[in-house]
């Protein structure tokens, strides 16, 4: 079983909204955050909202504030990711990640999915 799997990347005009889905496997989780990064071509990794298991705490980066919300469906082992208000620079591989910690300055993870490419037009 694959530990983690995203789905609902695609291509969008900007102003438009996508939602991400990732399932987890009850083991991947272990009641740790799961999290969002996203790759765009020729830049490094970068966290975009992280999510605890069994808190209401959320985490954005700076760019994505006001525009994405993360949540969970902790019966389904689903993490979400709405993405409203998408611009082109939004466009990148999106990576879900599981059992996570966060930390004042990182979110590291151990388990990240095979991502979903996310392309917004101009």
């Amino acid at each position: 079983q694959v530990p983690v799997a995203e789905s609902g990347g695609g291509l969008v005009q900007a102003g438009g909204s996508l939602r991400l889905s990732c399932a987890a496997s009850g083991h991947t989780i272990n009641q740790n955050p799961m999290a969002w990064f996203r790759q765009a071509p020729g830049l490094e990794r970068e966290f975009v909202a992280a999510i605890s298991w069994s808190t209401d705490n959320r985490r954005y980066a700076d760019s994505v504030k006001g525009r994405f919300t993360i949540s969970r469906d902790n019966a389904k082992n689903t993490v979400y990711l709405q993405m409203n208000n998408l611009k082109p620079e939004d466009t990148a591989v999106y990576y879900c990640a599981a059992d996570c910690t966060v930390v004042v300055t990182a979110t590291i993870c151990t388990y990240f999915g095979q991502g979903t490419q996310v392309t917004v037009s101009s």
